[in-house]
């Protein structure tokens, strides 16, 4: 299994632990972000942290992974490859997620749900939904990285790197307070 610290260095090398004062897809603000796709941009750390992903839900029957966009979208597919199973993903539209472009689920499928970054777990949720919503049975839920510290609430979660992140609401956020300029990096409003 892939260390903490391994995971870490990763980010770092790659320039994709960012500090300054970020709005996160969840509305929080925070003094630290984690841009997956500068991690994601590279095969061989792609393979080596969806890996710990596979080895936790390898065993559970799975039929398909699906994840939301954006962020989502490299894990699931990676996800996806090293377990040979159909891999799709689902958007936000009209500012409700959906699963579009033909996708479907089958009553009874098994579904593993991927993402890059777990904060609160809202998006992870919607998609939930989704799947549930179309008769199919979550597998396990997998991301890269968990910054909830353990506290999304989502079952049979795993991230293998967990981290207690510094969050705060945008009205209680000390680097508003101060003035500092927020930057959005999410793709939470992409187009």
């Amino acid at each position: 299994m892939i260390s903490r610290e391994e995971i870490l260095g990763m980010f770092r090398e790659t320039g994709a632990l960012l500090e300054g004062h970020f709005q996160l897809t969840s509305g929080l603000h925070s003094p630290h972000y984690f841009q997956c796709a500068k991690v994601l941009q590279y095969p061989e750390y792609t393979r080596t942290l969806c890996e710990a992903i596979v080895g936790q839900y390898h065993a559970r029957g799975a039929d398909a992974v699906i994840a939301p966009a954006l962020g989502g979208i490299v894990v699931g597919q990676e996800v996806g490859r090293q377990l040979n199973l159909r891999t799709m993903f689902a958007e936000r539209k009209d500012g409700s997620m959906q699963l579009r472009r033909g996708f479907s689920i089958a009553p009874g499928e098994n579904i593993i749900v991927c993402e890059d970054v777990v904060t609160t777990g809202g998006s992870v949720s919607e998609v939930i939904t989704i799947v549930r919503g179309l008769g199919g049975v979550i597998a396990g839920v997998g991301a890269i990285v968990d910054r909830s510290g353990g506290k999304s609430g989502l079952k049979d979660f795993f991230a293998p790197l967990v981290m207690d992140a510094l969050t705060y609401k945008p009205e209680v956020c000390p680097l508003c307070a101060q003035g500092t300029p927020v930057e959005k990096p999410g793709s939470r409003n992409a187009k």
